[in-house]
C-alpha cells in the first residue's frame, strides 16, 4: 500500500493518496514514445520549410526625396563550417541598387540650396501664397542689405572716424550713446500690445516705412556732422520702433503659410532667405560704392525699391481673420452684392497704408459723449435696442457711426455691432449721394453748401430703424457665409474701445 500524503488546511486535514510504483512507470513510457527521439532537428526542419524569397532575390523599394532605390540579397560567396564541420553559406547582406542615374552635379547644387532656402516638403508643405510673399521679401531684404552700407559708412565718417583730431574713445561714447537712445525706443514702442495682432499688414509696412526715415536722417549727417549725436541718436530710435514692429508681426506671418506642425521651418528658411537676400545686397553695394556714386540718387534709387517691395510683400500675405479692414471689405461686399469675398480677394482689396490723419467712419466701443451731442437723440434711439446688447447712432457733427457696447455684450455681439455700424454707414452715405445729386441737378447750386452737407443734423433715426430691421434678417447669412469661405472672426481682431454702457443705478 503506498504512504499518504497529508495537508493541512484550517483545522481539516486531506489525504491524497499516489498511485502505485507500476502505474507510474507505465505512464512515463507513454510520454517517452510521444515526444521524438531528436528534438535538436527541429529547427532545422523548419528552416527548410522557410520560403525562399526571403533569403534572396528582391526585397523591397524605398523612396526619399523623389528618388528610389531598390533593396535586394547580396549573397556573399565565401562559406563557413556550419555545425559538426560541414560547409554551409556565410550568409546574405542587403544590397542598396540606385534606380535613377545620379544626378548632374548642377542638380546637387540646386538640391543643396534648396535644403536651406524652401520647407520641408515644399510645396505642399506651405500654402500658395508663399512663394510670391517670399519673393518680394527677399528683394526687400537686398535693397535694405545695399542700403546698410552706404548708412553705415556715412555714420562713420560723421562720427569722426576718417579724422585723425577725434579720439577712438569719444567714436565710442557717441557710437555707445547712439544704440543706448536706440534700445529706450524700441522698449517704449512695445507697449503698443494687441495692436501687433489685429493690424499687422499696416504696422509692417509703416515698420519699413519709418526704417526708410531712419536711414535718410542717417544720411543726413554727412551734411550736418556737427549734430551727429542727435541725430544719429533720434535715427536709431525710429529704426528700433521699426525692428521691434517687424520681429512682433513676423511669426503670424509665418504662421499663415504653415500647413501642419511646421512653423519652425517655416521661419528659419524665412530668414535663411532674408540673410541671402541681405549679404547679396551688402556685397554689390559695396563694389558700387567704392565708385562713390551721388548719395541723394542712390539713397533715393534704394529706398523707391525698398518700399515697393514691402508693399508688394504686405500684400501677397492671405490672412484668414477678419480684423477692421478685412471685415469692411467683407460688409461692404455682402451689402453691395450678397456675397463675401475669398481669402484672396478680401487680403487684395484690404487697405495697407492707413495715415494717421485719415478719417475713420466707425468707431466700436466709444465712449457716450462721443457718439451723443444732446439727450434727445439717445432717449430717441434706446428703444430700438432694448433687446440688443449694443446701441449703434450716427453724429452728424463728426460725420461718424458709433457702436456703444453693454456692459453684458459678449463675443458675438461685438461682432453684430460692428456689422450693424457698417450697415448703417451704408444708408448714411447712400442718403449723402442722393443729397449730392439732387444739389448738382439746381440750375444754380450754392457752392457754400457743399462743405457742409455732410455735416447737417439730418433725420437719421429713421435710417437707424430701416438698419435694425436688416440686421436682424441678414446677420445670420452673413456669419455663415464668412465662415464658408474659410475667414474666423473674433472680437478681439476689431479692437473695441473699453467703454461700456452700464444699466441704472440700484436704488
Amino acid at each position: 500500500m503506498a504512504p499518504a500524503v497529508g495537508l493541512k488546511r484550517s483545522a481539516a486535514t486531506q489525504t491524497v493518496a499516489l498511485p502505485p510504483p507500476d502505474a507510474r512507470l507505465a505512464v512515463r513510457d507513454v510520454m517517452r514514445s510521444t515526444i521524438p527521439s531528436h528534438p535538436a532537428e527541429a529547427p532545422a526542419a523548419a528552416e527548410r520549410a522557410a520560403p525562399a524569397a526571403a533569403v534572396e532575390g528582391f526585397l523591397c523599394l524605398e523612396e526619399v526625396d523623389g528618388r528610389r532605390w531598390s533593396y535586394v540579397v547580396d549573397r556573399g560567396a565565401v562559406k563557413g563550417r556550419g555545425r559538426g564541420g560541414a560547409a554551409a553559406p556565410a550568409g546574405a547582406s542587403v544590397r542598396a541598387v540606385p534606380l535613377q542615374s545620379p544626378l548632374p552635379p548642377a542638380e546637387e547644387v540646386m538640391a543643396f540650396i534648396r535644403s536651406y532656402v524652401v520647407p520641408e516638403g515644399f510645396p505642399d508643405s506651405v500654402t500658395p501664397s508663399y512663394v510670391p510673399y517670399m519673393t518680394w521679401r527677399a528683394l526687400k531684404h537686398f535693397f535694405g542689405g545695399a542700403m546698410g552700407v552706404f548708412t553705415t559708412r556715412t555714420l562713420l565718417s560723421s562720427v569722426g572716424v576718417s579724422q585723425s583730431k577725434v579720439t577712438p574713445g569719444a567714436i565710442a561714447i557717441n557710437w555707445i550713446l547712439k544704440d543706448g537712445a536706440g534700445r529706450v525706443g524700441k522698449m517704449l514702442f512695445a507697449r503698443q500690445g494687441k495692436k501687433f495682432d489685429y493690424d499687422l499688414k499696416q504696422l509692417r509696412f509703416s515698420s519699413d516705412l519709418l526704417l526708410e526715415i531712419g536711414a535718410g536722417i542717417e544720411l543726413t549727417t554727412a551734411a550736418f556732422p556737427q549734430f551727429f549725436l542727435p541725430m544719429a541718436c533720434v535715427a536709431n530710435v525710429v529704426k528700433n520702433v521699426a525692428a521691434v514692429t517687424s520681429t512682433s508681426t513676423r511669426t503670424p506671418i509665418y504662421k499663415a503659410y504653415a500647413r501642419g506642425e511646421n512653423i519652425g521651418d517655416v521661419t528659419a528658411k524665412g530668414e535663411s532667405v532674408g540673410n541671402i537676400a541681405d549679404l547679396l545686397g551688402t556685397g554689390l553695394s559695396i563694389f558700387i560704392s567704392k565708385r562713390n556714386p551721388s548719395l541723394v540718387t542712390s539713397f533715393a534709387f534704394l529706398s523707391c525699391g525698398y518700399l515697393l517691395s514691402s508693399y508688394q510683400e504686405v500684400r501677397s500675405v492671405v490672412l484668414n481673420t477678419l480684423n477692421r479692414a478685412r471685415f469692411t471689405v467683407a460688409v461692404d461686399s455682402f451689402i453691395k452684392t450678397g456675397h463675401i469675398p475669398s481669402l484672396k480677394e478680401g487680403n487684395s482689396q484690404e487697405t495697407i497704408f492707413n495715415p494717421p490723419w485719415r478719417h475713420e467712419p466707425v468707431a466700436i466701443g466709444s465712449r457716450f459723449g462721443e457718439a451723443f451731442q444732446e439727450p434727445a437723440s439717445f432717449v430717441a434711439i434706446r428703444p430700438l435696442f432694448e433687446d440688443e446688447r449694443y446701441i449703434v447712432t450716427y453724429n452728424p457733427t463728426k460725420d461718424k457711426v458709433y457702436a456703444l457696447l453693454k456692459d453684458q455684450a459678449k463675443s458675438d455681439d461685438i461682432i453684430k455691432a460692428a456689422f450693424h455700424a457698417h450697415v448703417l454707414l451704408h444708408f448714411i452715405n447712400a442718403s449723402h449721394a442722393r443729397r449730392l445729386k439732387q444739389k448738382q441737378k439746381q440750375a444754380n447750386p450754392d457752392r457754400s453748401d457743399y462743405g457742409n452737407l455732410y455735416s447737417r443734423n439730418m433725420d437719421f433715426l429713421a435710417h437707424i430703424a430701416e438698419s435694425c430691421k436688416i440686421v436682424s434678417s441678414s446677420y445670420g447669412t452673413f456669419k455663415k457665409k464668412a465662415r464658408e469661405q474659410g475667414w474666423i472672426m473674433s472680437e478681439s481682431l476689431l479692437n473695441p474701445g473699453k467703454a461700456r454702457l452700464c444699466g441704472p443705478k440700484p436704488q
